[in-house]
């Protein structure tokens, strides 16, 4: 318990038989559950858990492999049906430092915040001590879930370490969250459309225990992207035309005509002028006017969306 609050904590692993006891074991007394959701694990996972001797400890399975997210939501719905007032969510990787639990969840519990997350680039370790590809891929995925979700107070949009309320949990349509390693980013876009109250808070990022990442960036770097293209427009129109309009979209829809059709007509001008034609300087005039003009509605469009978002933390 934590301020009359109860605590849960869901812990997503796959394959995680040589760090699931240490993850285990480091979480402190305050949590009242523990869920550990096995992700159809090949090895002795469910057993390592189990043998910790843990009574707050429940270990549920998956037959196959579905993915973090969906380990993540099997176990959130446990602790909706269990009637736990906060969640938090510690990957079975022992990369989540559990000092940083308390820091967290006081301020879900106290109802100041509906979802707070640790953010493992606020502190100068983060360049040290995280790989390099994890690092810049981290950096580029954070700035587009900026955009994507409207929280552009938020970072380290990779970081499953996490705490959410029940209250907030009840109202966010689970069964539409995306269920592999675009998850945090998707929960975000999901969180703004309800006007969740999201903080970051500095955590010292764990590596070189023994951790396996099967991520590859190369890999998951376009998908997510992919996603959060998706998650961006869902957003504007649940948030900004269904619910309560705003004018941002206009500068949103404007700026990506003017900048789409600026560049195919430059790319039709280049093309003619490889092809020997003379340009008349007026059409390369209104490339740059449609381009220039694409990218202010564009750049106005985002300063609507962080005015209308910054009381979200």
């Amino acid at each position: 318990m934590f301020e009359g609050k109860s605590v849960g904590v869901v812990v997503p692993a796959y394959d995680e038989e040589a760090l699931i006891a240490a993850t285990l074991g480091g979480i402190p007394s305050l949590v009242d559950r523990i869920i550990v959701v096995d992700d159809g694990s090949t090895d002795r996972t469910r057993e390592r858990a189990l043998e910790l001797g843990d009574p707050r400890v429940e270990v549920l399975e998956h037959e196959r492999r579905s993915g973090v997210g969906a380990a993540t939501l099997t176990g959130y719905r446990r602790a909706l049906d269990d009637g736990l007032d906060v969640v938090v969510v510690m990957n079975g990787d022992n990369q989540m430092d559990p000092g940083d639990l308390p820091i967290l969840v006081e301020p879900v519990a106290r109802g100041e915040l509906d979802y707070a997350k640790a953010n493992r680039l606020a502190t100068g370790q983060a360049w040290q001590l995280i790989p390099k590809t994890r690092f810049f891929g981290n950096a580029i995925l954070s700035m587009l879930t900026k955009i994507a979700s409207g929280y552009w107070h938020v970072a380290d949009s990779q970081s499953g370490y996490t705490v959410v309320s029940r209250e907030m949990l009840e109202q966010l349509d689970l069964d539409h969250v995306y269920t592999n390693y675009g998850f945090p980013n998707d929960m975000l876009v999901h969180l703004n459309v309800w006007n969740a109250r999201v903080r970051d808070f500095p955590s010292r990022p764990i590596y070189g225990v023994g951790e396996r990442s099967n991520m590859r960036y190369r890999h998951v770097v376009p998908r997510i992207a992919w996603l959060l293209v998706r998650g961006f427009f869902w957003r504007l129109w649940e948030k900004y035309v269904k619910r309560d309009f705003h004018p941002l979209v206009f500068f949103y829809v404007m700026g990506f005509i003017a900048t789409v059709s600026g560049v195919l007509l430059g790319l039709v001008v280049v093309g003619y002028r490889i092809a020997g034609y003379s340009i008349p300087i007026a059409t390369v005039v209104l490339v740059a006017l449609l381009v220039i003009s694409g990218l202010q509605f564009t750049l106005f469009a985002m300063w609507f969306d962080m005015e209308s978002n910054k009381d979200l933390k």
